[in-house]
C-alpha cells in the first residue's frame, strides 16, 4: 500500500493507485488481478526536437501512456503545461480506464502530455511542436488502438493538427485517430459543451436522490476554463444561482448571484475573472470554502485536501476536473454528510461525446445536437444510478462505488480475455 499522500508531496499516481487499492480490498479482488490492473500496460516518453521561431532548436519530452484496452482501444487526452509529469500521466491514464468502464463506453484509459508552457509559444511553434509529438507517438496512437482527444491547454485546433500530421503518414485522412477536432473535419455537434453537461445530468440526479430542489441552488466553481464556464453556464440556465467562480489568477464572490455570460465577457477582455465589477475578491482556495450547495472543482487534481475539507460547505461536489479530491479529504466529506461525486463519474459526458464522435467518424455519418444530447443524458442517468445502487449495497461513498463498479468491469474483461500467448 501506498504512504498517505500529503499536499506537500502531492503524486497523482500515488493516489490513484491508493484509490484502486481501496476498491479492490472491497471487491476481495485476487493479487494476480491487482498486479495487472495496478499499472499502465504500456508507457512511452519521447524526446524531440523542435525549431523554434528565433531559429534555435529546442528538445520537448512528451508521454503517451495506456493503462488497460482490455474493453477496446484506448481513449484520453493530450496536456500541455510546464509541470506535467509521468505519474501524471500515469494517474490519468488509469482514471481513464475506470471512467470509460463506469460508464459502460468500449475503450481502455489512455493520457498524453508535453512538457512545455504554450502561454510562452507563438502559434507556429505550437504547431510545429504539436505535429513532431504526434509523429512520435504515431507508433502507438491509432483509430482502432489509442485514440488521443484535447485536455488542460489543448483544443480543437491542436486535434486538428494531429489528425492532419497521422493523416499525412497514412496517404488518407483518418479523422476517427483522434476526438475533440473542429467540425469541419469530423467533430461532433455538442463535443465542446460535453463535460460540462453531463456534470449537470449527474448533478440534478445526485440533487432528487437527496431531496433537494437544484432551481435556486447556490453553486460556486473553482476553474473558469472550458469545462467551468460552460458549467456556470448550464447551472445558470437551469435556475441555479452561480455564487463564486475563480481562474488561475483568483475568484470573485457574490452571494446574490453572478451573471456568467457577463463574468465570461470579461475574462475575455481582461484574460481573467478577477476585477469582475459585481463581486468581491476572494482568493482560488476560498471559491472551494464559500456558503454553497453544490461544489464544481474544474481545475486541476489535489485542491480539495484534508487541511480544508473540514470547510467546504457543499451538499454535493461534483467533479469536473480530475483527480480534485484527495483520500483523505473523501473520508472527511464522507463523515459531514456531503456528497462527493467522482470525476470518474461527474466529467465522463466528455469522453462519452468523444466515443460518439468516433463512432461517427467510423461511420461517416453524423447526429444532430439534440439527437446526442438525449443519448448523452441517457448514459449519464444510467451510469448514476448504478454507481449509487452499488453504494447503497457495500454503504459507501459514491467514489468507492464508482471505483468498484469500473473495477470489476474491467477486471471481468480482463479475465475472460485471459493472458496472452
Amino acid at each position: 500500500m501506498h504512504d498517505e499522500v500529503s499536499s506537500a508531496t502531492f503524486n497523482p499516481y500515488h493516489m490513484a493507485v491508493q484509490q484502486f487499492e481501496l476498491a479492490a480490498e472491497r471487491l476481495e479482488l485476487s493479487e494476480d488481478m491487482r498486479e495487472i490492473l495496478r499499472q499502465p500496460k504500456r508507457e512511452l516518453a519521447v524526446n524531440f526536437p523542435v525549431r523554434l521561431d528565433s531559429g534555435r532548436i529546442k528538445t520537448f519530452t512528451g508521454y503517451r501512456v495506456q493503462h488497460n484496452v482490455n474493453r477496446g482501444p484506448a481513449k484520453g487526452g493530450i496536456r500541455y503545461g510546464p509541470d506535467v509529469t509521468l505519474d501524471e500521466v500515469k494517474a490519468l491514464a488509469m482514471w481513464m480506464t475506470w471512467k470509460c468502464a463506469v460508464v459502460g463506453i468500449p475503450y481502455g484509459g489512455a493520457k498524453g502530455g508535453v512538457i512545455c508552457d504554450p502561454k510562452d509559444m507563438s502559434p507556429g511553434e505550437l504547431e510545429r511542436m504539436t505535429r513532431r509529438f504526434a509523429t512520435e507517438i504515431s507508433i502507438i496512437i491509432g483509430p482502432h488502438s489509442d485514440i488521443p482527444a484535447p485536455d488542460v491547454n489543448t483544443n480543437p485546433q491542436v486535434m486538428a493538427w494531429m489528425m492532419d500530421t497521422f493523416s499525412m503518414h497514412a496517404g488518407y485522412s483518418i479523422p476517427a485517430v483522434v476526438t475533440g477536432k473542429p467540425l469541419s473535419i469530423g467533430g461532433s455537434e455538442g463535443r465542446n459543451d460535453a463535460t460540462a453537461t453531463g456534470v449537470l445530468f449527474v448533478t440534478r440526479r445526485a440533487a432528487r436522490k437527496l431531496g433537494m430542489p437544484l432551481k435556486g441552488a447556490r453553486v460556486s466553481i473553482q476553474g473558469f476554463g472550458n469545462a467551468g464556464s460552460i458549467a456556470a453556464r448550464l447551472f445558470y440556465n437551469e435556475g441555479c444561482k452561480v455564487v463564486a467562480v475563480s481562474d488561475t489568477r483568483g475568484g470573485i464572490y457574490n452571494e446574490a448571484g453572478l451573471d456568467p455570460a457577463a463574468v465570461l465577457r470579461h475574462k475575455q477582455e481582461r484574460g481573467s475573472v478577477v476585477g469582475f465589477p459585481q463581486a468581491q475578491a476572494v482568493s482560488v482556495s476560498e471559491v472551494l470554502e464559500v456558503p454553497c450547495d453544490v461544489l464544481v472543482p474544474a481545475a486541476t487534481e489535489g485542491v480539495i485536501t484534508a487541511a480544508n475539507a473540514p470547510r467546504v460547505q457543499a451538499r454535493i461536489v461534483s467533479e469536473a476536473a480530475n483527480g480534485p479530491t484527495t483520500p483523505e479529504a473523501d473520508a472527511i466529506l464522507y463523515k459531514q454528510g456531503c456528497m462527493v461525486i467522482p470525476d470518474i463519474l461527474a466529467n465522463a459526458g466528455g469522453v462519452t461525446v468523444s466515443y460518439f464522435e468516433w463512432v461517427q467518424d467510423l461511420q461517416s455519418f453524423f447526429w444532430g445536437v439534440d439527437e446526442i444530447t438525449k443519448k448523452l443524458e441517457m448514459i449519464m442517468n444510467r451510469a448514476f444510478d448504478a454507481v449509487a445502487a452499488e453504494a447503497d449495497l457495500y454503504n459507501s461513498d459514491l467514489r468507492l462505488a464508482a471505483n468498484m463498479l469500473a473495477i470489476s468491469r474491467v477486471a471481468e474483461a480482463t479475465q475472460i480475455r485471459g493472458i496472452y500467448p
